[in-house]
């Protein structure tokens, strides 16, 4: 993840759980420093519905760790290290 590797801590991870068939969200675990940056989007991704190609479509600024909700989501369907420079 480009923030992570920004700021020299690769450790943790992000998990996204989804339905099968509808891709809707079902929840999200994200255990890593600065981890809190990035859950109340997840909630609010997981209140209003979305699926894991909705998350994957949504604009988030580049360079912070919410950001990694995206490439997490974008996993489902493509090779996130084909997509980014940093995300590999």
């Amino acid at each position: 993840m480009p923030r992570a590797l920004a700021n020299f801590d690769t450790r943790g991870f992000i998990k996204i759980v989804a339905e099968a068939g509808s891709g809707r969200l079902l929840g999200v675990q994200a255990v890593a420093p600065e981890a809190g940056e990035l859950i109340q989007t997840a909630v609010l991704a997981i209140r209003a519905r979305m699926s894991v190609q909705d998350l994957a479509n949504q604009l988030f600024p580049y360079l912070t760790m919410v950001e990694g909700l995206k490439l997490c989501a974008q996993t489902f369907t493509k090779d996130v290290t084909q997509l980014s420079c940093c995300a590999g």
